[in-house]
């Protein structure tokens, strides 16, 4: 046989896992000797770890995310055999020893016919490198090969050995292992310690912002003053004042009790917290979820949020959960039967009688065999922000980010690091950013006053969320413009479908909404006695965050009261109602419908532009399609007046556009109740 010459590449730089490099990975395990078993669920150690990307790193070290062969310094010959998508010619083999490297005896490559080339035969010189990316050269860069087999002696190096990857490159030059990096993550970035009235000397993690940014909850640990004492934890929050952040203040009771307590999400207005744990009537705890709502007097006791099927493996009960801001989402780190490994991402959702479903795996381009936890949902509900042990990282746990691509909340991008500005050789996770998209909080040991301190960095546009606006204000009756207890429904103009749906209660504070930008919206409130005058909300040609005030007002049903439909409206100079109309006139229909008696006379107008006469005539059939529509809904012809006005009656100057578009308006009075 011919003698193979090697090389061996070991790289310690690094920066981000390099993608663009001419690598194709093994994809399909053909068969193995043997494999580590830590437990009966998971994949942990596996010899599907050997498939896909790297997860490992220089300076290298042991991982579940790569094959343990089961028997450790033996003299048993261990192989495995992998296959690729594209079978291709290849100019080097490469092959990841993250641990304990120099067990490789023999490789050989396979077409797909089965021939077999030898790529190594005698082995390689063991290093005192814990681990190696191991580039042998093809002696035949003709062969198309279709499989790898690997074949290696654990006795050559003591205790067990890992491969964490195979592939074959078509470079000649060796292949270089990064870390996969977001792109253009900057290379420095100034963490704020959010300072003393916030951090202390004991533990403080677990950052929850508000969606306004102005209040700030966490957990904190190891501090005396906890109800529990320094051996559990308690929820404290503190409020932005100016630049500072005031005192933090304990949650006190029923929020915290003697066990341990934990803040996972918080929904858009403020009013609910989502808490770890089912608290007990006793004062205990057991594992699960519950969630705290704000009234008048203070946030009430925790209830439980059912979640179905609900268990946790992990005897030590770690566990973390986030919502989605439309309340509807429930994404958990637990680790079940299916995990891949430690723990898992799953998703659950709120079905109709508010409990949540069975939680479902979030797939393997999230989940390794190692530990992911810490997931926050960003307000766009698409960027999804977790730590992971498993993907390659600077640490002992780095954040990554990941975005959804469909509804299933299965199907994700694959997941890039943060970047060594943001990730330290540390554990890094429990990221939170407020609706502004402008600064991320964060828990980190790195520069702390003790043990985990909460810093804050700007967030550089690569990482930022999907840009919303924040929707807040009151309900008020139109007549009295004192509050109403109500719920506030908001649609997408173009097709009227649903967006959300919140209550609004004065004693508790304003309704908030987050609406993604790039749309138009209906808002309305829904009483009965009252008739809802919609506000429309127009973010289509907004590209950043905005804050914006409305109220919204309802109009007490009696007679005499005149309501301007603002969102009647036709193609220009025709009297064709467009689909935008519909759910105003629908609303009309409802009313009168329930009213059986009631009686309403129906105004077009129009502004000045044009012949005075044609304006009229528009005006007039215009009132007469609304009245079509509303017989069609079964409303009785008599009970229907109408009258056009034309340009007679403006309520705004006609001199420009903006103003003259307030004349062309369609009204309705309530004759009779």
């Amino acid at each position: 046989m011919t003698k193979i010459t090697c090389w061996l590449y070991c790289f310690l730089g690094f920066v981000g896992l390099c993608r663009a490099q001419e690598v194709q990975w093994a994809s399909k395990l053909q068969g193995f000797s043997s494999e580590y078993i830590k437990e009966s669920t998971g994949k942990e150690y596996r010899a599907v770890q050997v498939l896909g990307y790297p997860n490992s790193i220089p300076p290298f070290g042991e991982t579940a995310c790569a094959w343990s062969p089961y028997n450790a310094d033996s003299n048993v010959e261990e192989w495995i055999k992998v296959g690729f998508d594209s079978p291709q010619k290849a100019r080097q083999i490469v092959i990841v020893e993250n641990f304990n490297q120099g067990c490789i005896t023999k490789v050989f490559a396979y077409d797909a016919a089965g021939k077999e080339v030898s790529v190594l035969d005698n082995g390689m010189p063991v290093l005192s490198d814990v681990g190696r990316v191991l580039s042998l050269n093809m002696p035949d860069t003709t062969f198309v090969v279709s499989s790898i087999k690997v074949v290696l002696n654990p006795i050559r190096v003591k205790g067990y050995n890992q491969i964490d990857a195979i592939g074959l490159n078509t470079s000649s030059k060796p292949f270089e292992l990064k870390i996969n990096v977001y792109k253009d993550a900057p290379k420095e970035i100034i963490k704020e310690n959010l300072g003393v009235g916030v951090n202390s000397k004991a533990q403080e993690v677990a950052p929850v912002i508000s969606p306004d940014g102005k209040t700030i909850f966490f957990t904190r640990g190891k501090f005396e003053k906890n109800i529990g004492g320094a051996e559990n934890q308690d929820v404290w929050f503190s409020t932005r004042q100016g630049e500072l952040w005031g005192e933090a203040q304990n949650m006190g009771s029923p929020i915290n009790n003697a066990d341990n307590n934990a803040i996972v999400s918080i929904s858009p207005d403020g009013k609910t917290l989502y808490l770890m744990n089912v608290y007990r009537p006793d004062g205990t705890m057991t594992f699960g979820l519950s969630k705290s709502t704000r009234s008048k007097s203070g946030w009430n006791a925790p209830v439980e949020c059912k979640i179905e099927d609900i268990y946790n493996l992990d005897k030590r009960n770690n566990t973390e959960f986030a919502l989605s801001p439309k309340g509807n989402v429930l994404v958990m780190s637990v680790k079940r039967q299916d995990t891949n490994g430690d723990r898992d991402l799953y998703v659950s959702f709120l079905k109709s009688d508010g409990t949540w479903s069975k939680p479902l795996n979030m797939g393997s381009v999230i989940n390794t065999a190692d530990v992911e936890s810490a997931p926050f949902i960003a307000t766009d509900n698409k960027t999804l922000y977790f730590t992971s042990y498993g993907h390659a990282g600077y640490g002992g746990g780095d954040i990554f980010i990941t975005r959804r691509l469909d509804e299933s909340w299965t199907k994700w991008s694959q997941p890039e690091n943060l970047g060594p500005a943001i990730n330290t050789p540390q554990w890094d996770g429990f990221l939170s950013i407020p609706a502004s998209g402008d600064y991320a909080y964060v828990s980190s040991m790195q520069n702390s006053m003790g043990g985990e301190d909460i810093f804050r960095f700007k967030v550089y546009s690569a990482i930022r969320p999907e840009p919303v606006a924040m929707i807040s204000g009151s309900v008020l009756d139109a007549d009295t413009k004192k509050p109403v207890t109500t719920e506030v429904v908001t649609n997408l103009m173009k097709d009227n479908s649903n967006v959300s749906k919140v209550e609004y209660d004065p004693e508790t504070g304003e309704y908030k909404i987050l609406l993604p930008v790039q749309e138009s919206y209906r808002l309305s409130a829904v009483k009965d006695g009252f008739f809802p005058l919609d506000e429309i909300v127009d973010l289509s040609k907004d590209k950043r965050y905005r804050d914006i005030k409305r109220n919204i007002l309802l109009v007490p049903i009696k007679e005499g009261k005149k309501i301007t439909l603002n969102t009647v409206v036709f193609e220009q100079s025709k009297f064709e109602l467009v689909p935008q109309s519909l759910p105003d006139l629908d609303r009309i229909a409802e009313m009168m419908n329930k009213y059986t008696n009631m009686e309403i006379l129906v105004e077009g107008h129009t502004d000045n532009q044009g012949d005075f006469n044609l304006n009229m005539e528009l005006s007039d059939n215009r009132v007469k399609e609304v009245k079509k529509y509303l017989m069609g809904k079964g409303i009785a012809e008599p009970r229907i007046q109408i009258k056009g006005w034309g340009s007679t009656k403006p309520v705004a100057s006609n001199e420009i556009e903006e103003t003259r578009k307030r004349n062309r308006r369609v009204e309705f009075t309530i004759l009779k109740v």
